[in-house]
């Protein structure tokens, strides 16, 4: 199935390019600007089932996951140690895309213009983002007008003290936590549907951005996924680095042992798909199983390296596109909101791209910039996908480092 989608995507590409070339060459400008307006319905219906599930998604999964996050507490000194690395990483992950972006400037020279304001400049206003602002804008007033307009980081904030009220009830209310757990695997079958038409707005993107802009426009695409796959080898050697300094030259052999998992995300373009054999491979490299078993599955809702990386990346990079420019505050505070809404969503097909529209929701950039990034999201998910194996499996070493429950290579995965 996996294989097939792949296909799938991959044809819509190639028929995109070629349909969007044929009517910017065959037709002129004003009707090759009709044929892109009546394609963009294609993508406009895509982008609103992409909001639709946004409010239900964060709020069952977040939910969810705090719920059941029980072992923290128990453990308590290796959650704490856990959690220390993990918005380390992600510091570092959201960071390095800021900082690639800006030095490669992938999105400069488009100059598209801007759909929600065209007279002004920016299309952002610089004063409405004041500390002020941010943090009185973090609780919501009403839920329900919370996710009546998306407001992402308000869903999250009620999410939070939900989630911890029920996991820090005694009998951790099972009704509630069982109707949580169900609305959640309703709403990930839910973005398993919708992304299952992500090939035809992938068509549709590319045939009326290339009927619109010209070919020429590929080439800004693959300044964008080489961009993006240079600043994923940076995280690497950076993740690299920092599993010898800690666990010594055996983080090698760690790489070696988890090159399977990691190719079967990237194949699959889903981390999740490699989490057994992930878990099996660093038991056998020596990674206790109390260690391996916490960290790794709490990994995939708060330590998605790849993921994270992306969302600073594709967000500026469609910033760019339109010749907006943020403040430093502006992407400080755009990091802050990262670091947030990026967690709990694991399991999610294309999840980050649900996390860039909220972004772009919130600050007021271009909708349709989603468009941009679509028609190669996929062969850039195969990338962040298999980083997401490497962040989380050198988070286990690390931190089985610290406990000193690294032991000598087994031959079966060693029980607690």
């Amino acid at each position: 199935m996996n294989r097939l989608f792949t296909a799938f995507i991959v044809g819509a590409m190639v028929l995109g390019v070629g349909v969007g070339w044929v009517l910017n060459q065959s037709l002129a400008p004003t009707d090759a600007k009709a044929w892109a307006d009546n394609l963009s319905i294609i993508t406009d219906l895509f982008l609103r089932l992409i909001k639709m599930i946004i409010a239900p998604l964060v709020f069952s999964t977040l939910v969810a996951g705090i719920a059941h996050m029980e072992d923290a507490a128990s453990i308590g000194r290796v959650g704490l140690k856990t959690m220390f690395w993990f918005i380390s990483a992600s510091i570092i992950s959201l960071t390095i895309g800021l900082l690639m972006v800006h030095w490669l400037q992938p999105g400069a020279g488009l100059s598209l213009p801007n759909p929600t304001d065209a007279a002004k400049g920016s299309g952002l206003e610089v004063a409405k983002f004041t500390l002020k602002e941010f943090v009185t804008h973090l609780v919501p007033k009403s839920i329900v007008e919370a996710m009546a307009n998306n407001e992402i980081l308000q869903i999250v904030v009620f999410s939070v003290f939900v989630g911890t009220a029920v996991s820090a009830l005694e009998d951790r209310a099972p009704a509630v936590t069982q109707l949580v757990d169900q609305i959640a695997r309703i709403m990930l079958k839910v973005t398993g549907y919708v992304m299952r038409t992500a090939p035809f707005a992938i068509f549709a993107a590319l045939a009326s951005t290339v009927a619109t802009q010209g070919i020429a426009i590929i080439g800004t695409y693959a300044k964008f996924v080489g961009g993006f796959y240079l600043s994923l080898g940076v995280l690497w050697t950076l993740l690299t680095v920092a599993l010898i300094l800690v666990v010594g030259a055996r983080g090698l052999k760690l790489l070696g042992a988890i090159r399977q998992p990691a190719l079967l995300a990237f194949s699959t373009a889903s981390s999740e798909a490699a989490y057994p054999r992930t878990l099996e491979e660093l038991q056998k490299w020596g990674v206790s199983r109390r260690v391996a078993s916490f960290v790794l599955p709490l990994g995939y809702s708060f330590n998605l390296d790849g993921s994270m990386m992306y969302c600073t990346f594709a967000t500026l990079f469609i910033a760019q596109a339109y010749g907006i420019q943020l403040t430093i505050a502006q992407q400080i505070t755009m990091l802050a909101l990262l670091m947030i809404t990026s967690k709990g969503m694991a399991g999610v097909p294309r999840a980050s791209l649900v996390v860039i529209a909220a972004t772009l929701t919130y600050f007021k950039l271009p909708e349709a910039g989603l468009l941009l990034i679509l028609a190669v999201d996929h062969l850039l998910d195969m990338g962040r996908s298999a980083t997401n194996v490497v962040g989380n499996s050198v988070a286990a070493a690390v931190v089985a480092r610290w406990e000193n429950q690294i032991e000598e290579p087994q031959a079966e995965p060693q029980t607690a």
